[in-house]
């Protein structure tokens, strides 16, 4: 079992391969979550209430790469979610275990049921699954509902669908929030998401340059092949004692000083503490402007002292 802050303990199993003889018997769903917005969180829910009918724990079977990544490569849709904070969401919802499976040739050409057998059946023995109600899966995402319908009656398992979840009669959907961040709208996304969207990791080292300007930052590597967003923010920062710490944050590649790597940057306001090493949780309020490439430093510290203004008025409101 791993509980993280905030969270239920969850196991994480790695691998069909590691399945052991007391994971057989469960409730499963099976899905690429990626952000685990409201539409997400009902399919949960209703995974959880027939877990509890039947007695038995909750599973959610995913694949890494995402199927996605791996037909699409770097062409794939920018991904919500690193896996820890895909793990974090899922433990949050009180699933108790997540069955991560390497998406790889053989899963690539296996039948639906070839899937249904050796998965469901024989890998965790699931007496129910909860999908949503577009499902698709296996090979050429031959699989559907009425074929996981027949499938279920012929080796002995349940089927519950679970209706969208609308958002001002909009289907939530990782679609729709990846759009809404390229947009700059992160009210519709956090619409979708039931929450801000966020971003976490572990403050690395940088060039030490926004302490050099005056806006001393701690820094996180996004770590994803495509960001979902990029530009200047108003953010609010959470971890290692901050909770919702106001702030103004980079993420791009620093055009100025000829960056390449993605980075957040984000300067806490009024805080002079040292974080390296320490894991944070980056809320993303308002898009304040696109990232831009400077003549000189001295043009881009008059520019990130306005962003800074712009960040504390909308961040005083919100």
């Amino acid at each position: 079992m791993i509980a993280l802050p905030g969270t239920s303990p969850m196991e994480l199993i790695r691998g069909l391969y590691n399945l052991k003889p007391r994971h057989h018997g469960c409730v499963a769903t099976i899905g690429a979550f990626d952000g685990v917005h409201l539409g997400h969180q009902a399919l949960l829910a209703q995974l959880r209430a027939r877990g509890c009918e039947l007695g038995l724990p909750t599973t959610v079977i995913s694949f890494e790469p995402t199927p996605r990544e791996y037909f699409l490569g770097a062409q794939a849709p920018a991904r919500l979610n690193r896996f820890r904070e895909k793990f974090v969401g899922l433990a949050q919802a009180n699933v108790d275990r997540f069955l991560c499976v390497r998406f790889d040739q053989r899963f690539r050409g296996m039948s639906a049921q070839a899937f249904a057998h050796d998965v469901l059946v024989d890998g965790l023995g699931a007496r129910w699954v909860v999908v949503g109600h577009d499902f698709h899966f296996a090979r050429g995402r031959e699989g559907e509902i009425g074929m996981l319908r027949n499938l279920g009656a012929e080796f002995g398992f349940g089927v519950d669908t679970v209706a969208p979840v609308l958002v001002n009669g909009e289907r939530a959907s990782s679609t729709l929030i990846r759009a809404a961040l390229a947009e700059g709208d992160l009210d519709r996304a956090g619409e979708f998401l039931g929450a801000p969207y966020h971003i976490t990791g572990r403050v690395v080292r940088g060039q030490r340059l926004g302490r050099t300007l005056g806006f001393p930052t701690v820094n996180l590597r996004p770590r994803r092949r495509v960001l979902p967003l990029m530009g200047i923010f108003a953010v609010r920062v959470t971890g290692a004692g901050l909770r919702e710490a106001p702030a103004v944050a980079s993420l791009g590649t620093r055009p100025t000083v000829d960056g390449t790597e993605p980075l957040l940057e984000a300067y806490i306001f009024d805080y002079a503490g040292d974080l390296y090493g320490k894991h944070l949780r980056i809320d993303f309020i308002a898009r304040l402007r696109d990232e831009l490439k400077f003549p000189s430093l001295d043009e881009l510290v008059i520019q990130m002292r306005e962003d800074e203004a712009q960040a504390k008025r909308i961040l005083k409101h919100s």
